[in-house]
C-alpha cells in the first residue's frame, strides 16, 4: 500500500471539533511507507487529551489490516528551531489566571497539573506568583531544587509533576519585596535556567490581576492557552473580564472559563447552597463566546487537599475530585482544538 492509498484511508477519520476529515484539514504531516512499516505523523498537539486520543484510535482502526507495522507520531510545527525557543521541549504552556485574588486560582492550577499527570502526560508546574508563592505547600513538596555543574536548576517532582516556585528560593516566612524589573529578571532566569526536559504541558500559576508578571510571561514565553478562573459572584466575574481582555490584547488563545466554588452540598441535609451565587462563570463564558470548562463545587475536601498537600483531583471518592478530572480533560481537549485550528487555519 503506497502513501496515496494510506491517505485515502485516513480521509475517513473526522475531526469531531473542526468538522472535516484529518487529511483535508492538513492534520496528516507525513506518511512514510516501506517494506516493513508505515509511519504516520499527525498534527495533534494536546497529548493525552480524550479527543485526540480517540482520534489516534480511529487512525489505527482506519489502517488496521496492514501487512506491516504501524507507528503513529504527533508533532505541531511552531516555526521555530530549538535555538529560538525559550522553552525547547515544552509542547504546551497553559497559563492559569484570575482577575482577582481569593477565587482559588492556585488550587485550580495545582489540580490541573496533577490531573494531567494522572492521565499520563508529562507535566511541569511553574508558580509564577513571586510575592505569594504557595504551590510547594499545596503539594507538600519535600524536595528542593538541585543545581547541576552547569549551574542549571533541576526541579523537584511531586505526583509526577516537575515543580518550580520562588518559595523554594527564599525562607518560609521571608517576604519578597521587589520592584517590577527585578520580578522580570527572576522570572526570565527561572524559565531559562531550569532543566524542564520534555513536557507535554507546563501549567503556569499566575498571580492575580494584570501586572508585571503577566506582562513578562506574555512577552517572553509562547503561551499556547490560558484558563481564566472565577467564582460565580459578580465582583469576581467583573475582574475576570479584565483578565480575558488582557489575553486578547496579546493574541493569546483563551481555552475557557472555569467556575470555582460554584455550590456547596450540605453533608447533613444534602441540600445545595449557592454561597457565592450561581451560574456567573457559565454566563460570563457564554456572553464572551468562550468555552465553559466546568464547575468546581465548594467542597471541604478541596481545602483539606490544599492544606495537606494532596490535590483532591487524585481522590476518586469526592465530587470535587471528579469535577477537577473533568476540567482537566476539557482543558486538554480545548488546547488540542486551538493547536489543530492553528494548523488547519479553520
Amino acid at each position: 500500500m503506497d502513501e496515496g492509498a494510506i491517505r485515502d484511508r485516513l480521509s475517513a477519520v473526522e475531526d469531531p471539533d473542526l468538522g472535516d476529515d484529518i487529511v483535508s484539514l492538513g492534520l496528516v504531516n507525513e506518511v512514510v511507507a516501506d517494506a516493513e512499516a508505515v509511519t504516520v505523523d499527525l498534527a495533534l498537539g494536546a497529548p493525552y487529551s480524550p479527543t485526540e486520543t480517540a482520534m489516534a484510535g480511529e487512525v489505527r482502526e482506519a489502517l488496521s489490516g496492514l501487512d506491516r507495522d504501524l507507528e503513529l507520531t504527533a508533532s505541531v510545527d511552531t516555526g521555530l528551531n530549538d535555538g529560538e525557543q525559550v522553552l525547547p521541549g515544552v509542547e504546551n504552556i497553559v497559563a492559569v489566571a484570575s482577575g482577582k485574588g481569593g477565587v482559588g486560582k492556585s488550587t485550580v492550577a495545582v489540580n490541573l497539573a496533577a490531573g494531567l499527570s494522572e492521565i499520563g502526560a508529562r507535566v511541569g508546574l511553574f508558580d509564577a506568583d513571586i510575592y505569594g508563592p504557595n504551590v510547594p505547600r499545596m503539594v507538600d513538596a519535600d524536595e528542593r531544587p538541585k543545581a547541576t555543574h552547569e549551574e542549571n536548576i533541576v526541579p523537584p517532582e511531586k505526583y509526577g509533576v516537575k515543580l518550580m516556585s520562588m518559595d523554594f528560593l527564599v525562607g518560609e516566612d521571608d517576604p519578597v519585596i521587589w520592584r517590577g524589573p527585578m520580578v522580570h529578571k527572576v522570572l526570565t532566569q527561572l524559565w531559562e535556567d531550569v532543566e524542564w526536559g520534555r513536557l507535554d504541558y507546563m501549567v503556569v500559576d499566575l498571580p492575580p490581576g494584570t501586572g508585571d508578571t503577566q506582562l513578562t510571561l506574555l512577552q517572553s514565553v509562547p503561551v499556547s492557552g490560558a484558563v481564566i478562573v472565577t467564582t460565580p459572584q459578580e465582583v469576581a466575574v467583573d475582574d475576570a473580564r479584565k483578565g480575558l481582555r488582557m489575553f486578547g490584547k496579546h493574541d493569546t488563545p483563551v481555552l475557557g472559563i472555569v467556575e470555582n466554588m460554584s455550590g456547596f452540598v450540605c453533608p447533613d441535609c444534602s441540600g445545595e447552597h449557592d454561597i457565592f451565587d450561581s451560574g456567573g462563570g457559565r454566563e460570563f463564558a457564554a456572553a464572551n463566546d468562550m468555552p465553559f470548562l466546568g464547575e468546581i463545587p465548594l467542597d471541604p475536601a478541596v481545602r483539606e487537599g490544599g492544606d495537606g498537600g494532596a490535590p483532591v483531583v487524585l481522590d476518586d471518592n469526592r465530587e470535587a475530585g471528579a469535577a477537577f478530572r473533568e476540567f482537566a480533560d476539557e482543558t486538554a481537549n480545548m488546547q488540542g482544538i486551538v493547536r489543530r485550528r492553528q494548523v488547519s487555519g479553520r
